[in-house]
């Protein structure tokens, strides 16, 4: 069998930071770079974790977004990279953290949703350029379902309802150009 190119995928992307104006920020930095909004969440209270205390300080809050545009899905890598860039710009304008915003690139397929991270595991592959990703989400019996591995968060409903209308969106507009 011959090797085919894969569907385009609709690339969202997970903000947090401890100031709303941040996240307003950084998404219009993303807009910049990969289209208009197509589903944003609500802001929802980050207190899952205190894991990124330290650098980014208390009272998080995280956002989601998803792009109206569709991205092949062997981007992601170069996405990621593209994210932490953005990241690296906000903390030299932003002096009251060292990590003022946490940039998370994903996708959601069909099928799936799929995260990006610099950080290997073994659940994890590796794509290229420093980046691995791993399937978070699986969309099974109707709905999305967390596999082993998925972070608490993103076990939650308000987590899984995002995801799910921006899989919804996606699948209304396939095979529309990106």
């Amino acid at each position: 069998m011959e090797p085919t190119d894969p569907e385009p995928v609709t690339l969202v992307c997970g903000l947090l930071s401890a100031r709303p104006e941040i996240l307003d920020e950084a998404e219009a930095q993303l807009v910049g770079r990969y289209g208009p909004v197509d589903v944003r969440s609500s802001d929802i209270d980050f207190d899952f974790t205190s894991y990124y205390e330290p650098q980014m300080g208390r009272g998080l809050t995280r956002r989601f977004v998803s792009f109206a545009r569709k991205v092949d899905p062997g981007r992601l890598a170069e996405i990621k990279r593209a994210t932490n860039a953005l990241e690296a710009e906000a903390a030299r304008a932003h002096a009251f953290a060292a990590r003022p915003v946490n940039l998370d690139p994903g996708y959601i397929s069909p099928a799936k949703l799929v995260l990006a991270s610099c950080k290997d595991r073994a659940h994890r592959i590796y794509l290229g350029q420093g980046i691995y990703a791993e399937i978070t989400l699986r969309f099974r019996g109707g709905r999305f379902q967390p596999v082993e591995t998925t972070y608490p968060d993103y076990r939650t409903a308000a987590y899984i309802e995002f995801f799910a209308a921006v899989r919804s969106r996606h699948m209304s507009t396939r095979g529309e150009p990106g």
